[in-house]
């Protein structure tokens, strides 16, 4: 068994492998770029080897930094998670030529599944069922046309290299198949440095269904079920779950033992998945799932088999990397209930899913999940490496139970200044349709108006709010969520939500509700209410005294994304209306905030060289007298 593994990887799957390998009494490495310096992994493990600058290109797609790191730390392994470098298969070698065990499996194998048409063609002659379409090496715009004609429309045209959806189109008809095929290419020219593309029949109501396999050194392979990814935006994967929704035992069976047939056609070692297309319009059927490409490592969304099945694939991984034999035969492998998987990514559903980045001032997961993150609260969000922050996994015995529980969990997520698609998650698995299992690779394109519309805060959020902005003495707290009045039975408050007025009257009594909403921040200048996975910002309206604007809450916003060079004042400081209080630097420009009335620094919130998103608050005054 190796001793010391290093980890060429970063945030969430960095983590979860260090937590086997400690289990396991494995001493772990990581390796971080100068954006990763104090991140989460870097913390958890055993040493950790510094590899360059923040951009990935220069630091975790550095095989040879990589490799230095894993000598200059004494590892004598290199487990490379997914993404990055885990389906290279020069960096693959590179590893095993510098004497390290790689987890992961042979190159050769890696090579062979590597282009999406040889791989294809490697498939139909191992006898795995595969889509029909054009793979030949004839590239000619007249022959590929041709052939998409013989294929019939619908056809889906596909780069041979990559994935992530890069050079890809649907294309309806003849009269659009050249200049889709010209923008395929150069997409694919440019994103992986090959231009070559395949053609694939288009399925109209498209299933993607993947099966896990695993192999060891001493030629054995089992396959540990299905999972359906279906859920999916831009070709990303949102929502998993396992077993596949509508899958009977003899559906099940017929992929199962094509995967594995995959898995003996290239002497596969380690954990992989071999992707299938399901045509759904008729039903799950085994004549109607074709082989797609597949995946030489481990899967983002490995946690659903993991749940249903009771295996850590980690751990196989290691064992298997050491020359062990696999843990369980086929025989001895079964799986029971139903889990679910969401992806919380830093991203805004509301504004076309831009990402977003800053400092997690906020950060509070759901207990009652399984929950694998990179990120703790105070860390920050960058813009050099993929939004993914979280997943969170629930399982129960019936897929309602892990839908209820997975919707429950998403729904109590607070995240603040950055940008999270938590409720997004919530109504998706909310949507009649999902629950029903009517799901395909189109599912969010078709619910994307009600999924992605702006939340708005319940009628619960907005009297805690209103609450919270009672003076002293006024009120009196029932737990997180429900609060009893001692004074008049009723009251309106008038605040701010953002920057939009409102008046909300508050009843002489409230019942408790659900506790996923709750305060999450309270100070004098903002109140911040967590509520089906938003986080809403609340403030005391002024804007019936002569220092209404734009800061008259007190609480001091960045009006841009910015770098603070400058602090002017400090925690219990008096300040004058107009005096300065920090100095930003945007777009090379500097922004000069000032106190907007007289009064005292409640909290600053910011250090010099801090880079804040627009929104962050710098400084938080309470006024004078008030």
């Amino acid at each position: 068994m190796m001793k010391r593994l290093l980890i060429a990887n970063r945030g969430e799957i960095a983590c979860r492998i260090i937590r086997t390998a400690k289990r396991m009494g494995i001493q772990s490495v990581a390796v971080f770029s100068d954006a990763d310096a104090g991140a989460l992994h870097v913390r958890m493990a055993d040493a950790a080897v510094h590899i360059g600058p923040s951009a990935a290109s220069e630091s975790y797609l550095r095989g040879d930094a990589i490799i230095a790191a894993a000598r200059e730390s004494g590892a004598d392994a290199v487990h490379p998670g997914f993404g990055f470098l885990s389906e290279n298969a020069q960096f693959a070698k590179a590893v095993i030529d510098a004497g390290l065990i790689w987890v992961g499996p042979d190159p050769a194998s890696i090579e062979a599944m590597g282009l999406k048409d040889a791989a294809k063609t490697l498939m139909a002659e191992a006898g795995v069922p595969v889509t029909p379409g054009y793979m030949g090496a004839d590239q000619s715009p007249d022959t590929l046309a041709a052939a998409a004609g013989e294929i019939g429309y619908p056809v889906l045209i596909k780069a041979i290299a990559g994935g992530g959806g890069k050079g890809m189109r649907k294309v309806k008809t003849g009269a659009e198949f050249a200049s889709a095929l010209q923008s395929c290419q150069r997409e694919a020219k440019g994103a992986f440095g090959d231009d070559r593309v395949l053609l694939e029949k288009y399925v109209t109501r498209p299933r993607h269904i993947e099966v896990q396999v695993f192999g060891d050194k001493h030629g054995n392979v089992v396959h540990l079920f299905e999972r359906d990814c279906s859920l999916q935006r831009r070709h990303q994967k949102v929502i998993e779950e396992a077993p596949a929704p509508g899958m009977d035992e003899a559906t099940r069976a017929a992929i199962c033992a094509a995967a594995v047939k995959a898995a003996h056609a290239v002497d596969y070692v380690g954990a992989g998945t071999i992707e299938f297309i399901a045509d759904a319009s008729g039903g799950l059927r085994a004549d109607r799932i074709w082989f797609m490409e597949m995946n030489t490592r481990l899967q983002v969304e490995h946690p659903v088999t993991e749940a249903i099945t009771g295996v850590d694939l980690v751990e196989w991984q290691l064992r298997i990397a050491s020359g062990e034999t696999l843990p369980k035969s086929q025989e001895q492998l079964s799986f029971s209930g139903w889990a679910m998987e969401a992806r919380l990514y830093a991203e805004d559903p509301a504004h076309a899913f831009m990402p977003s980045t800053g400092t997690l001032e906020i950060f509070e997961l759901p207990d009652g999940v399984r929950v694998e993150t990179g990120v703790e609260a105070g860390d920050a969000i960058t813009p050099f490496y993929d939004p993914m922050i979280a997943k969170l996994i629930a399982h129960g015995q019936t897929r309602q139970e892990a839908i209820d529980g997975l919707g429950a969990a998403c729904r109590s997520i607070a995240i603040h200044p950055v940008k999270a698609n938590a409720a997004f998650l919530a109504r998706a698995l909310a949507e009649p349709d999902f629950v029903a299992g009517h799901i395909d690779t189109g599912f969010i394109e078709r619910h994307a108006d009600t999924l992605t519309q702006p939340v708005e805060p319940s009628r619960q959020a907005l009297e805690l709010a209103a609450q919270s902005m009672l003076p002293q003495g006024q009120g009196a707290w029932i737990g997180l969520t429900g609060f009893r009045l001692n004074a008049e039975p009723k009251r309106e408050i008038r605040m701010l939500l953002g920057s939009e007025p409102l008046t909300v009257t508050l009843p002489g009594r409230t019942e408790p509700g659900a506790q996923a909403v709750r305060i999450v921040h309270k100070s004098s200048a903002r109140t911040l209410i967590a509520d089906a996975g938003e986080v809403f910002v609340f403030s005391p309206d002024r804007s019936d005294v002569a220092h209404a604007g734009a800061a008259a809450d007190g609480a001091i916003l960045a009006p841009i994304p910015g770098k603070v060079t400058a602090i002017a004042v400090a925690p219990g400081q008096r300040v004058e209306k107009g005096e300065t209080l920090i100095v930003l630097e945007a777009m090379k420009m500097e922004y000069t905030l000032s106190a907007p009335f007289d009064g005292t620094v409640a909290a600053v919130n910011a250090s010099g060289g801090d880079q804040v998103t627009e929104g962050t608050v710098l400084v938080e005054i309470v006024e004078e007298n008030q």
